[in-house]
């Protein structure tokens, strides 16, 4: 007989790195909500290990960055073999303006980190607590919970629900969401292990041996981990470790298998014939089968219910896209939960939610099952387009029933729904030192941020009064004047853009504001004086 707990803002199915996030977002900006997960502790596995320079810049708005930065290593690259023949090195490089590059971290290791900020809000992973069943009504969503070791039932009561319980996702099946997608025939074996080359640190390796025909027969892909030469191996496996798949009811072929688990003599014998030197690997700290499956869903959300990560797209792990688009997705969600739970927006901007990410979740999901058996370097984008696609730094948002219309700019200036971009040589009156502007944004959330071309006191104490017609800490603001723009008695914080590095990387000459969204994209961008527009557009998202 199932027992009433009484009620929380928001319940989070799953712990994961996709899951935390939605938790400690939500939590980070006082919204009450339980987090409840069926194992009993963390995975010590190395799943997801590549960390994409977007998901460090969100990392970068909450504080919690340099923990990370502490704990990962640096990705630098790709060295690719193909028959035993080296190929040209891919390079991970980015604008100097992109404040952060590519790392790796075991998802264990990234779990801790988000979870040890998560704690700092006062709350916890519930353990060994299954999320069954649920239903919603008008008013909120009444979820049944099983204690895994007791068997006890608790019912409890929410405002909303959100799924984060990976590709077999129990949120996704009671919603009854249509998954569609496939399989790939092949399974794989993952392990963590250490080997004894001598190839540059901070590369990973992709070798590849191509039959008679031009067909992938064989392939060895590792990823640099923390410590000495050791990495996150994947491969082939062989047939004495073949298994049937496991569906969990639901026909989705994809994740770690049960069944025989694979020795360091099955790794040794793919590093024999597949490494580009000869090594030996030792300290098998874990490994698996696994599957893969390229799937998502037809919907993000229905009505107080919605998925994230897993449970929503699926697709082979190239380029480490799916735990950090599983992570936006959350930190998506989560701002605009935020905001209707705290009163502060009207639930019609939770429907911004689905028209955001999953054409986003559509785009990565075909892009890694291409990549998948061409390899990144297949893409047909320039190179310098394509490195900043695997870093998630072109994920847009223009079309969103939520950001504004395009003024005029620069064909490269960033656009209502994309990405704001950081700069250096941001100068105040006080700090000794140049500022980014993400240090300007760090810890807020929806931001005005006012460049100024010429004096005009009259717009910042303007912007400055429409700021406070907002709860308090709803709406900040900030002005970047133009060099040589007088900031004397300025109503407001004030920067010197003194290398001009924001009228460039913004494409601004005239008085503009920008208004920047908790998840660092354009909301709007509207040049002076913004008056009626300005106001029309914040009330469409903080309006209650």
């Amino acid at each position: 007989m199932a027992h009433t707990e009484g009620h929380t803002d928001v319940l989070v199915a799953g712990a994961g790195p996709v899951g935390l996030t939605a938790a400690a977002e939500l939590r980070r900006r006082g919204v009450e909500c339980r987090l409840v997960d069926r194992l009993p502790a963390r995975l010590p596995y190395a799943k997801a290990v590549g960390i994409q320079p977007r998901t460090l810049e969100l990392w970068d708005r909450t504080g919690l960055v340099r923990a990370v930065l502490d704990a990962a290593v640096p990705m630098r690259g790709q060295l690719t073999y193909v028959n035993g023949v080296e190929q040209p090195r891919l390079d991970l490089k980015l604008p100097p303006e992109v404040p952060y590059g590519f790392a790796a971290l075991p998802q264990n290791e990234t779990e801790r980190i988000l979870e040890e900020f998560l704690n700092r809000f006062g709350t916890g992973i519930e353990r060994n607590r299954e999320l069954v069943s649920f239903t919603q009504d008008a008013d909120g969503v009444t979820s049944r919970l099983v204690d895994v070791v007791t068997g006890a039932q608790e019912e409890v009561r929410s405002r909303f629900l959100v799924g984060c319980d990976g590709a077999h996702s129990v949120v996704r099946k009671g919603l009854g969401l249509a998954f569609e997608g496939g399989a790939f025939p092949e399974e794989y074996m993952l392990a963590d292990v250490e080997v004894d080359w001598d190839l540059p640190y901070g590369y990973g390796v992709r070798a590849m041996h191509r039959d008679a025909g031009g067909a992938v027969d064989d392939v060895l892909v590792c990823i640099p981990l923390p410590g000495v030469r050791r990495y996150r191996v994947s491969m082939l496996v062989p047939a004495e470790l073949s298994s049937v798949p496991g569906k969990g009811g639901d026909g989705v072929a994809h994740g770690l298998e049960g069944g025989r688990v694979p020795q360091l003599s099955h790794i040794q014998a793919v590093l024999d014939r597949m490494s580009p030197q000869p090594t030996l690997a030792s300290t098998l700290r874990w490994s698996s089968v696994f599957r893969i499956s390229h799937r998502i869903v037809d919907r993000y959300s229905d009505g107080r219910v919605f998925v994230a990560g897993d449970a929503a797209h699926i697709h082979p792990p190239t380029g480490a896209q799916g735990m950090n688009t599983g992570i936006q997705d959350a930190w998506n969600l989560a701002w605009k939960l935020a905001l209707v739970v705290g009163g502060a927006a009207r639930p019609a901007l939770l429907g911004s939610y689905d028209a955001e990410r999953r054409p986003v979740g559509a785009e990565v999901v075909g892009r890694t099952v291409r990549h998948a058996a061409e390899g990144v370097q297949a893409d047909p984008a320039d190179p310098a387009t394509t490195m900043m696609r695997e870093a998630q730094l072109l994920v847009r948002y223009r079309g969103s029933p939520i950001v504004g219309r395009s003024e005029p700019g620069g064909a490269a200036s960033p656009r209502p729904g994309d990405r704001a971009p950081d700069c250096g040589g941001l100068v105040s009156a006080i700090a000794t030192y140049p500022l980014r502007l993400y240090d300007l944004l760090r810890d807020r959330d929806h931001v005005l941020v006012l460049y100024l071309a010429g004096p005009d006191t009259g717009a910042m104490t303007e912007l400055g009064a429409l700021a406070g017609d907002f709860p308090a800490g709803r709406l900040g603001l900030c002005a970047v004047l133009a060099d040589g723009v007088a900031s004397d008695g300025a109503p407001v914080p004030v920067y010197r853009d003194d290398r001009g590095e924001f009228a460039r990387l913004y494409g601004v000459r005239e008085s503009t504001v920008f208004v920047v969204r908790p998840d660092g994209h354009l909301g709007a961008r509207i040049a002076l004086p913004a008056g009626k527009a300005l106001v029309s557009h914040l009330e469409g998202i903080l309006g209650t």
